[in-house]
């Protein structure tokens, strides 16, 4: 999952935007550095991750990778879970729409970025203003999005080419997407995150 699909789900379980927001930019424990619901939320995001990465169907779509690209699917497929949930945001969240829950969720998490970490703020400064959650729903944000994931951290640089195999296998990955994600849904709802 990334930033979307995590605000999602932490939003259905009523868990905290921000600590689930913040949770890739926190190593170790959190204890003693924030308060209850954010650790709540770290610990939420990390265990979503966990989770998600050992799904058959999440597992069996890293088989849709080249070799060449394999190692860095998970990372890849993150950003494609994104991609579909903002393509079918209104089917899955008819109630609000995708600019809706993205304001609501710019709203809780802005006021806290005094106290973070300056490479989330760095984050958030580019993210809410460029509209990155509305637009992983157009495909081509998509390639932008891992390209310059992998112009930031050369070692990651398989990310780049990993777009091609998106593309290839696009409706099977759409399948898988709808395979689960309604599962983690229900889950998050029932709090079982």
């Amino acid at each position: 999952m990334n930033f979307l699909a995590h605000l999602h789900l932490a939003s259905l379980a009523h868990s905290s935007l921000y600590g689930n927001l913040l949770a890739d930019f926190v190593r170790g424990n959190p204890q003693g550095i924030y308060s209850a619901p954010i650790i709540d939320g770290i610990f939420m995001h990390r265990r979503v991750d966990v989770m998600t990465d050992r799904l058959p169907q999440v597992l069996e779509a890293k088989r849709c990778f080249r070799q060449e690209f394999r190692r860095v699917a998970p990372i890849t497929l993150d950003v494609v879970w994104d991609h579909f949930l903002a393509l079918h945001w209104q089917e899955l969240e008819p109630e609000i729409s995708l600019n809706a829950f993205v304001n609501h969720a710019r709203s809780e998490i802005l006021p806290m970025l005094p106290q973070s970490p300056e490479r989330f703020q760095n984050l958030n400064a580019f993210m809410w203003q460029e509209r990155w959650l509305e637009r992983y729903a157009e495909l081509p944000f998509i390639a932008k999005v891992l390209q310059g994931m992998a112009n930031r951290r050369p070692k990651l640089g398989a990310l780049a080419g990993s777009f091609v195999d998106i593309e290839d296998n696009y409706l099977q990955l759409e399948q898988t997407f709808w395979q689960f994600y309604p599962q983690m849904i229900a889950q998050a709802k029932a709090k079982t995150l």
